[in-house]
């Protein structure tokens, strides 16, 4: 490829392509700040380089800020996150082989990192279920409201979904967040028993119950990073 000056030689480079059957080109940043292409299996190079070109402030955006969210995880990782304050976490020998909350901080006896992180997340899982449970019959009996089930989950890409069968499914990480976003991701399922969508009429429903949803939603938005990383 020729080239008539040194800014062509200025490229910002892809950390990963993924070639496939797929008829469009696309690209990510992945939760470690990588620039990550997917494209059709023939095509050229340097179409792949001029489409990255054309992103590059978006790009370089995505990428600060995703960045930044790693920095604030390291920062915090001596910490753990529950109902949207941090709290410390310290290795003491003690009897319980279970992850205790003191109110004030978390104590395991376990310094094995594996072992630490099937602590924490046995007990996220069940404190989430404690608190979950009578929040989605709270609202379920207030709005004579129909369910089915209640399944809670780990989801990677869903904080909750409601089936066909009005099955409710919470993903269990929501411990991490403020009550309220919890009751948010809630309310916004149990309304998806009355419509399926995300029509007008859907997000008047969850008006009508959380009056100030938003701003729940928008917590989750801007936070949500950190309920991934456990």
């Amino acid at each position: 490829m020729q080239g008539n000056g040194s800014n062509n030689f200025n490229f910002m480079k892809p950390n990963k392509i993924i070639r496939s059957k797929r008829k469009t080109l696309s690209l990510t940043i992945n939760e470690n700040a990588e620039l990550v292409i997917r494209a059709p299996l023939k095509l050229p190079i340097k179409k792949i380089q001029d489409f990255i070109n054309e992103k590059e402030n978006w790009i370089n955006r995505k990428k600060r800020l995703i960045e930044n969210q790693i920095k604030d995880i390291t920062n915090n990782k001596n910490k753990l996150l529950y109902l949207g304050s941090l709290f410390p976490i310290k290795i003491k020998q003690n009897t319980s082989k279970e992850l205790i909350f003191t109110g004030d901080e978390f104590i395991a006896n376990s310094i094995e990192p594996t072992s630490l992180s099937l602590l924490i997340k046995a007990w996220y899982k069940n404190k989430f279920r404690e608190i979950a449970l009578p929040r989605v019959a709270y609202y379920v009996q207030q709005h004579k409201l129909t369910i089915n089930q209640v399944r809670i989950k780990n989801q990677k890409t869903m904080w909750g979904s409601c089936s066909s069968k009005n099955n409710i499914n919470l993903n269990y990480l929501l411990i991490m967040a403020p009550i309220e976003v919890i009751d948010y991701v809630i309310v916004h399922e149990l309304a998806h028993t009355i419509h399926r969508n995300h029509s007008f009429d859907f997000w008047s429903s969850v008006e009508s119950i959380m009056p100030d949803y938003k701003e729940h939603k928008q917590w989750l938005k801007a936070n949500g990073y950190k309920l991934r990383k456990v």
